[in-house]
């Protein structure tokens, strides 16, 4: 299966068996470069309270403002940065509901309508899907990135083929190894992951080159920084940023209880429509996609409020999955 069909089947899987907001594709380096497939967010105790402000990412620079619940304050007291970019923050903010403002005498202020709960998640698992170990690619060095770095709570490898001990032994014995049948949907753990060490310095492996290795040391500070980071993206976007293809062959699959994914009959699969569907594909038809409503599926089957009580609810565009 390709990687992108293995992909969406096992963050259906994941998503039916657990609690966890599940998200795909997401940046997990501090410093380098680092896309992680699947992130697993655990729910912390007052994942209620982040819930009810916004069911999008909140911008970092917002959260970490001067801007508190208390007083209004003027907008360029509260930001450490260029006034061009803290304006842009407070519009941003504002339209998601974390910011309300006023303006007094021509001057525009602002204050937070919630306080931002620190403790809204737990763990943070990172799940890297690689279903033919045939064809392993930079797998070994993109682990041990994640394992020096120690960013997410605990790394685990997914793969649909057969795991043999020279497999298990390519690859850092922190990470935990799953074969996944994404058919079936049966997930059996090979080895468990070994958790990791999120609340101390980590190593970023920020360029690798063919005589050396560029790394950086990532305090303890700066990761849990980063860490509220890739739980604010994942929240935000959660997994289906996929598009259903518009054809005559598309419709509107299921797996484990999982509707509106992108299935081909022509192909008799699940398809990535940006890279494999139109004029190109020899079973392609023109027609409309299928209607399907990805934000009531994901309220469906997510910890996840779209239209939480009291915030007005906001058409997001593309920018709800940017950095």
């Amino acid at each position: 299966m390709q990687e992108f069909a293995f992909e969406l089947a096992l963050a259906a899987h994941l998503e039916a068996d657990g609690e966890a907001i599940v998200s795909r594709q997401l940046g997990t380096a501090v410093r380098g470069r680092r896309i992680m497939d699947l992130v697993l967010v655990d729910p912390g105790p007052k994942f209620a309270e982040r819930a009810a402000i916004t069911p999008d990412r909140i911008p970092t620079p917002a959260i970490e403002s001067d801007v508190g619940t208390g007083r209004f304050r003027y907008w360029k007291d509260a930001f450490d940065r260029h006034p061009d970019h803290a304006e842009s923050i407070v519009e941003r903010a504002v339209d998601l509901g974390f910011f309300e403002r006023e303006r007094r005498r021509g001057r525009t202020y602002v204050r937070q309508t919630a306080r931002y709960p620190e403790d809204w998640f737990g763990r943070l698992v990172g799940v890297e899907n690689k279903p033919d170990l045939a064809r392993p690619g930079d797998l070994q060095t993109q682990l041990q990135k994640d394992v020096s770095l120690g960013l997410l709570d605990a790394v685990v490898l997914a793969t649909e083929s057969y795991v043999t001990g020279a497999h298990l032994n390519r690859i850092p014995e922190e990470v935990g190894v799953w074969r996944f049948d994404p058919e079936s949907g049966d997930r059996e753990v090979l080895r468990e992951p070994t958790p990791l060490s999120p609340d101390e310095p980590g190593i970023d492996i920020v360029e690798e080159r063919t005589a050396r290795t560029d790394v950086e040391v990532v305090s303890a500070a700066e990761k849990a920084r980063y860490r509220r980071r890739v739980a604010e993206r994942a929240y935000g976007k959660g997994w289906r940023t996929y598009e259903l293809p518009a054809c005559a062959e598309s419709e509107a699959g299921e797996r484990f209880g999982t509707a509106c994914l992108p299935f081909c009959r022509w192909k008799g699969r699940l398809v990535d429509a940006a890279s494999e569907c139109g004029p190109d594909c020899a079973g392609f038809a023109a027609a409309e996609a299928p209607d399907v409503d990805l934000v009531a599926e994901r309220d469906r089957r997510q910890p996840w409020d779209p239209d939480p009580e009291g915030r007005q609810r906001r058409q997001s565009g593309l920018d709800r999955f940017l950095d």
